[in-house]
């Protein structure tokens, strides 16, 4: 029996249809894998020119949010006491995703696992390397948790991002005695340095609000002349102590040199900078150092919250010119004028 000729040219087409269609799928797939791939080529590229913990992490949040919109990452390494959040909010918001998320890395969860905050907050949590218990922190913006294919692109995303953070941990370490004060452990000049023209860029684009203390402490010339450089040393590793559980880890917390220190902290103006400039001059005050009856160490505070467009330079006078007078006007003080 013979087929007739509009049937057999029908099976044909319909073969055709069903070979273009596949051709489409695995072309339509191709693309899609060659975009991811070149999305993860990029990440690589930027990841390679950033050497230390924060700008890494900063690094990949920016990468990271076209695809997948958050209000914070954060990195944690218990093992070598590494922990690094950076929070794209400000105001109110920013400061309950902050303590949310430090909640979350001081938990002991291994699993990739999703948390909600009692205000709404969800959070995504990754464990990175096994042996050093380092963990990647996301809360998304929204409400809302990840779906399927942003946890892909993440998960793709996190071997790059572990192997260059292992690079940032080693560089870190080789530099740390060059970026940190061998008495009291607090981040020096050069660390100020790196730092502070990123923190006023991203408060120029946020319009976050950032103020600088810039702390001398009193009468500390006594304590050395009378009780000797030894205790002196010893003083100035409990006052760093002091200062850095007061502060945030969003802060920077600087020993400029000698007694002189500097404190810039980040989505602070300068009413609330005040309030813990002056804990910290109680904090200091209840330490009871003295170098004889009537000489006890303190501190003076001088606060200037940054302006619009003001240099670093014309910033840093402004606030040295306040904390003068915190110290002409009886020290162990805050000034904001």
């Amino acid at each position: 029996m013979t087929i007739p000729a509009s049937i057999s040219i029908e099976n044909i087409n319909s073969k055709s249809r069903i070979e273009i269609d596949r051709v489409m799928v695995e072309l339509d797939h191709f693309r899609r894998k060659t975009e991811r791939l070149d999305l993860i080529n990029r990440l690589h590229i930027r990841l390679a020119a950033v050497l230390d913990l924060a700008g890494m992490i900063e690094t990949y949040s920016v990468w990271l949010t076209p695809y997948v919109e958050h209000e914070l990452i954060g990195y944690s390494n218990a093992i070598r006491s590494k922990k690094h959040l950076f929070c794209s909010g400000h105001g109110p918001l920013r400061r309950s995703v902050i303590a949310f998320a430090e909640q979350l890395m001081e938990e002991k969860e291994r699993n990739v696992a999703c948390f909600v905050s009692e205000d709404g907050h969800y959070a995504h949590k990754w464990l990175m390397e096994t042996v050093d218990n380092a963990g990647l922190l996301l809360v998304l913006k929204g409400g809302r948790a990840l779906e399927a294919g942003e946890i892909d692109l993440i998960n793709e995303s996190l071997l790059v991002l572990s192997e260059s953070l292992r690079r940032a941990l080693e560089y870190e370490e080789l530099f740390e005695s060059a970026r940190r004060d061998a008495l009291t452990g607090l981040a020096n000049r050069r660390v100020f340095d790196e730092r502070i023209k990123s923190m006023m860029d991203s408060a120029k684009r946020s319009g976050r609000h950032l103020t600088m203390a810039s702390m001398d402490l009193d009468r500390f010339k006594q304590i050395n002349d009378n009780l000797g450089h030894q205790r002196g040393d010893q003083v100035l590793q409990q006052v760093a102590t002091v200062m850095a559980e007061a502060v945030r880890s969003t802060d920077l917390l600087v020993r400029m040199g000698g007694d002189e220190f500097l404190l810039v902290m980040d989505d602070t103006d300068q009413k609330s900078a005040r309030i813990l400039a002056e804990r910290l001059c109680l904090a200091i005050d209840q330490l009871e150092i003295w170098a004889d009856n009537e000489t006890k160490l303190g501190v003076s505070i001088g606060l200037a919250q940054w302006e619009k467009d003001e240099d670093l330079n014309a910033w840093m006078e402004r606030v040295d010119d306040i904390l003068y007078h915190a110290k002409a006007n009886g020290r162990s003080q805050v000034s904001l004028v």
